[in-house]
């Protein structure tokens, strides 16, 4: 579905993504994982088309999205902080998105199982940061996007709608969705991942399964591996 290849890019003399091969399915949850400043963020930006590599291109369904906008109608995108005009209401900011997209949108269950029904009619500046999360997590899967991108999809979530969200994740997944996740979240990121890929100072340090990782570093959990992996770097 997304193939990325000798991707580079630098800001000014800062090298940020340094020859990123990715090849990403179908079908599956694939993490990307990597401390602050590993070029993460700039690699979801880039598939987003919000940034242009210096050299590389990224393919989604065989085609070049480099310097295109249409593909980006088959992506749905939550960002890590739900940023909208704080006087609208929720049932308006909805409404909004059903606007630009113009697909058949699917949120009356969502707004539904996340328990959002009495805050539709409620200005978004008066949510709570949990319940925005949660407008945040409708407004990305009500739409028949074939790609979807979840930027710490779990801040502010209480347990139940923590369980909920990996729910609905999982449902997309067997829906033959791709789903990107950035999370530093280990344990969540490993109950739900097919793939992950860590990515180090620009460069993929690992990319392979969960048991994989485990396996390679001698430890019980994704997050002592991943620690494990940087203090060797560290060394």
């Amino acid at each position: 579905m997304i193939d990325i290849r000798n991707f580079y890019k630098s800001f000014g003399k800062l090298k940020v993504l340094d020859g990123i091969n990715i090849a990403i399915d179908s079908g599956a949850v694939f993490a990307i994982l990597g401390p602050n400043g590993s070029g993460k963020t700039t690699l979801l930006k880039s598939i987003l088309g919000m940034v242009i590599p210096d050299s590389g291109v990224i393919r989604i369904e065989k085609k070049s999205i480099i310097r295109e906008w249409k593909y980006r109608n088959k992506i749905s995108y939550m960002p890590q902080v739900a940023n909208f005009p704080p006087n609208l209401k929720v049932r308006e900011i909805i409404k909004i998105f059903k606007i630009f997209r113009s697909e058949i949108s699917f949120e009356n269950d969502l707004i539904k199982s996340f328990n959002l029904e009495s805050s539709l009619e409620k200005k978004f500046s008066t949510l709570s940061g949990g319940t925005k999360q949660k407008v945040n997590i409708v407004l990305a899967f009500m739409f028949d996007s074939p790609i979807i991108i979840l930027d710490e999809p779990t801040t502010g979530l209480d347990p139940l709608s923590l369980i909920k969200l990996k729910k609905v994740i999982n449902d997309y997944k067997h829906l033959n969705k791709t789903i990107l996740v950035s999370s530093h979240i280990m344990g969540f990121v490993e109950e739900i991942s097919d793939r992950i890929v860590f990515l180090l100072d620009g460069k993929i340090e690992f990319n392979g399964t969960v048991d994989q990782i485990k396996k390679n570093t001698k430890k019980n959990n994704l997050e002592k591996s991943i620690a494990h992996i940087l203090n060797n770097k560290n060394d």
